[in-house]
């Protein structure tokens, strides 16, 4: 087993990789209007500079963890890393809008394979009995790129300039990758099936899964603002019955030998606890990344503050989340996931709930103080989620749960964002004269969601792997 202090600088590493991949996806959302300027371009087309990464995300994660088994974490990861930085670099140079889409896509190759990747050293790194406190680390940059990443992007799109919300990964990227390099150990690859065979790429597996989340994807992110349902129906018919398609050719090949393993072995949800943390962190990420995507906009379009102002007002989210992830690991290591979680989701539900009072306007201190108790709550939430989910699962099983749960979560993140921006949308032209009622409305959305949370978590494991262990032995 690796020692504490290398696990501990190992999780350092694998933080200072992650962390400029996730903030590059926040930091863009600030500079859609300044890119709309820049190449003449409408916010229409220049907003698929995000979508074209989205989609690439949502495409490659799928892979990630049969690419892993085949070559090695390490060497994906470096991989991945590498990929993400020459992407930056070239969006920076960027001519027009079509070609900052097509490189922000490449881009979006390494960026999408850097945090299952991450994910699946630490979780192989840290073995069950330290899973919780090194998860805790593992989610500082997922709580923190909301936050950090609006206001590190308004600052720099106002100061040097939207290319340099891509050239500044270029040095944090190649110090990340040079650390990865020297800190992350050597393995072999871990593709080996049933009897020690080595499984091929699934082909027919990505000709059905990727296009088909793509698509879906696509067609969810339409919804919200498409002037008629052509324009996002047929995508989503045709990549549902592509994930249909794909789950029924899994299935068949999950039967035959071990060499023709499907791209997502479907039989891993047959584990209660990988099921019930994949479904939670699906709808989790409806409220989360929907309220990241609400509360900005009200401050902005109701409240009337600036973009930066509106970040700022961002902070008592971040305060909250860092106060609470170091505890909220040794309780999950102490206790286990299930009484943690439904504890988040209890102070989650709470903070929430202050913002569903938005037309009797409840003041700005009593919103920082709803959004600090908020953020406390989504750490309690998704540290002992991410532990939880492996708990149980044999090593080489890993690669193939991260994969799956990173993809849950990109494709609830979009959900999210896409169903509750249709309902403010809708909420708003039923109340043109009071919008901040149509914010509120849209809030009890989110305040369901939140409170939806409650029935996977009731399948998480009751106990921490110590106890179940000393039970078996």
């Amino acid at each position: 087993m690796i020692e504490e202090r290398e696990v501990l600088k190992l999780s350092a590493v694998v933080v200072a990789g992650t962390i400029t991949a996730m903030l590059d996806m926040t930091m863009v959302a600030v500079a859609l209007a300044g890119l709309s300027r820049a190449f003449d371009v409408p916010v229409a087309t220049v907003q698929w500079v995000n979508t074209a990464y989205l989609l690439t995300i949502a495409m490659v994660i799928p892979l990630t963890g049969r690419l892993a088994e085949r070559y090695g974490t390490r060497v994906m990861w470096l991989w991945a890393l590498a990929v993400f930085i020459a992407g930056s670099a070239l969006c920076g140079t960027a001519w027009n809008a079509g070609s900052l889409i097509a490189f922000r896509a490449l881009q979006g190759v390494g960026g999408g394979m850097i945090v299952p990747l991450g994910l699946m050293i630490l979780a192989t790194a840290a073995g069950e009995s330290r899973r919780g406190r090194v998860m805790a680390v593992a989610a500082v940059p997922a709580q923190l790129a909301p936050i950090a990443g609006p206001l590190l992007g308004g600052l720099i799109v106002d100061g040097a300039g939207w290319r340099w919300i891509f050239f500044l990964n270029v040095p944090v990227g190649l110090v990340a990758l040079l650390l990865s390099y020297r800190t992350i150990p050597a393995a072999p690859p871990a593709a080996a099936g049933v009897q020690g065979v080595k499984r091929r790429l699934d082909l027919p597996g990505v000709a059905l899964l990727c296009p088909g989340l793509a698509l879906v994807v696509y067609a969810l992110s339409r919804t919200g603002d498409a002037a008629s349902p052509v324009a996002w129906w047929p995508p989503l018919a045709i990549g549902a019955a592509l994930l249909v398609a794909f789950a029924l050719h899994a299935r068949r090949a999950a039967m035959r030998t071990a060499a023709a393993a499907p791209l997502l072995d479907l039989r891993l949800f047959r584990h209660r606890p990988l099921a019930a943390a994949t479904t939670l962190n699906f709808i989790s990420r409806l409220s989360i990344f929907g309220a990241l995507m609400l509360i900005p906009l009200y401050h902005q379009q109701v409240a009337g503050h600036s973009a930066l102002e509106a970040g700022l007002l961002l902070a008592p989210q971040s305060l909250g989340t860092m106060l609470a992830l170091p505890q909220v690991g040794r309780l999950t290591d102490r206790l286990g996931a299930r009484p943690v979680v439904l504890a988040g989701i209890a102070v989650s539900t709470a903070g929430a709930l202050v913002y569903t009072r938005l037309a009797a306007d409840p003041g700005p201190l009593l919103l920082a103080v709803a959004l600090l108790v908020w953020g406390a709550g989504i750490a309690a939430v998704a540290v002992p989620v991410s532990a939880a989910a492996y708990q149980g699962l044999e090593p080489s099983a890993i690669p193939a749960a991260t994969s799956a749960i990173t993809m849950v979560q990109t494709v609830g993140a979009s959900v999210g964002a896409a169903v509750l921006a249709a309902i403010l949308q809708h909420l708003l032209a039923r109340h043109p004269g009071a919008p901040a009622a149509a914010y509120a409305g849209t809030f009890w959305w989110v305040l369901a969601f939140t409170a939806l949370t409650v029935v996977p978590a009731l399948l998480l494991p009751l106990r921490p792997p110590s106890a179940a262990r000393a039970e078996l032995g």
